[in-house]
């Protein structure tokens, strides 16, 4: 999302430097969608794949659809969703146009609309499972009840949902139980929270047990946080927001930091703000 024109604005040799960077050091997941940078990142994207010169099968591409924006690239009078057939199959090959590719690898609807109909979107995406445009179906930000509408009749394999130390209803509203019920690959946007962008009497506990914990283990805090998401047996993917290759870097050590349970509780509580029951 922060590649084009909401974020970076990177040119094309400097997306196609990152995209390089990302692979070499494991990171093969391009999460897209199509309104960012007002439907025009994944286009830019797609030219610097392109020209990174790597293979497809070294990647897998994620993207969503669904959200009409009011923006200069759309004749829309007010933001909306839209989940018809026709326009879910559309948004599904203009992806596949900008990106480049024949296929995305995962294709999420991006978030619930009060007008969807199950049977439209099961019609929409089993034609684009059957045609080989997409490998696998999901969702992004529905609650259970909203999984359910559309699972019932069609496999729901992910659902990217937003979740932190700092923001983790997923818990307790039961969507994480669900993920594990059916087997479902969890991803979560916004894995660091507020921590960093807020000042507050939570992030002010948090950040007193991660002064302590970065101590311990001998790691960054923001480590530590996303250490907190991979700890939880769904298996949250984390969706990280960075350019900073450095940082990306960094993020990766995540992977290999075993957290304790008690840690992860202290932290637990530092966001409550209450003892665990």
């Amino acid at each position: 999302m922060s590649w084009g024109k909401w974020g970076k604005q990177f040119s094309t040799q400097e997306a196609t430097d990152l995209i390089q960077f990302c692979v070499e050091h494991g990171n093969t997941a391009f999460d897209h969608a199509d309104i960012y940078g007002d439907y025009t990142t994944e286009a830019e994207f797609g030219k610097a794949f392109v020209e990174s010169g790597i293979a497809r099968e070294e990647i897998q591409l994620v993207s969503k659809c669904g959200i009409q924006l009011v923006g200069e690239t759309r004749n829309n009078k007010v933001k909306h969703y839209n989940y018809s057939k026709e326009y879910i199959i559309n948004s599904a090959e203009q992806s596949l146009k900008n990106l480049k590719t024949d296929y995305l690898d995962t294709f999420l609807l991006h978030r619930p609309s009060p007008l969807m109909h199950p049977n439209e979107i099961v019609e929409a995406i089993t034609k684009l499972k059957e045609t080989g445009k997409i490998i696998n179906f999901g969702v992004s930000n529905f609650t259970p009840s909203q999984v359910d509408l559309i699972a019932d009749k069609i496999p729901v394999s992910v659902n990217q949902i937003e979740f932190s130390l700092t923001q983790h209803a997923a818990m307790q509203d039961g969507s994480l139980d669900q993920i594990l019920q059916k087997n479902m690959q969890p991803m979560c946007w916004s894995p660091l929270g507020t921590v960093f962008r807020a000042e507050n009497n939570q992030t002010k506990r948090i950040k007193t047990v991660l002064k302590t914990l970065s101590e311990k283990y001998a790691v960054t805090e923001n480590i530590l946080l996303l250490s907190w998401i991979l700890k939880h047996p769904a298996k949250i993917s984390p969706v990280i927001g960075t350019t900073n290759k450095a940082r990306i870097i960094n993020a990766n050590k995540a992977l290999v930091l075993d957290l304790d349970t008690e840690d992860w509780f202290a932290l637990l509580e530092a966001s409550r703000g209450l003892e665990t029951a």
